[in-house]
């Protein structure tokens, strides 16, 4: 397991490094994205979401719990905040193992059906604009695309 942690200070810094990810990021990839309410989970989507050439407007799948979008891989992004028992009937794994990128914000309420390697990423308010976001990479791939995106 790897950690590094990066300050942005600025929305437009934020998503400027998610869409690096993004640029980098293959099918199969899985990102967990946690923090506060407003913390910057869609907003860091939306750059990641850029990086993959997607195309038109990215926002939170709340009410829908996923939405799909087309770039260079497909994007899933999950917002698994009201879910309770009903992840294993969606079929997540599906979509882990999939041809596109998996993004789950509040990934805690599916601990249980997320893939033991995945890329979590915690993202927590300094102040108005400022974020500090903690990586951590859990498998090899994962540190690659770690050490790939922040070093």
């Amino acid at each position: 397991m790897q950690e590094w942690t990066v300050v942005t200070r600025s929305p437009d810094e934020t998503a400027g490094l998610a869409e690096r990810l993004g640029q980098l990021v293959a099918a199969g990839d899985v990102i967990t994205l946690a923090g506060d309410l407003g913390a910057g989970k869609t907003s860091f989507t939306k750059g990641l979401a850029k990086g993959l050439g997607v195309k038109g407007v990215v926002n939170s799948p709340t009410f829908t719990i996923i939405k799909e979008y087309q770039g260079r891989l497909p994007l899933y992004h999950m917002d698994v905040y009201r879910m309770e028992d009903e992840a294993e009937e969606l079929g997540l794994e599906e979509y882990f193992y999939g041809e596109g990128v998996s993004v789950v914000e509040w990934p805690t309420r599916i601990e249980e059906q997320l893939p033991e390697n995945h890329l979590s990423i915690a993202i927590y308010h300094l102040d108005e604009t400022s974020r500090k976001l903690t990586v951590t990479a859990s498998g090899e791939r994962e540190q690659q695309l770690g050490k790939e995106w922040l070093e």
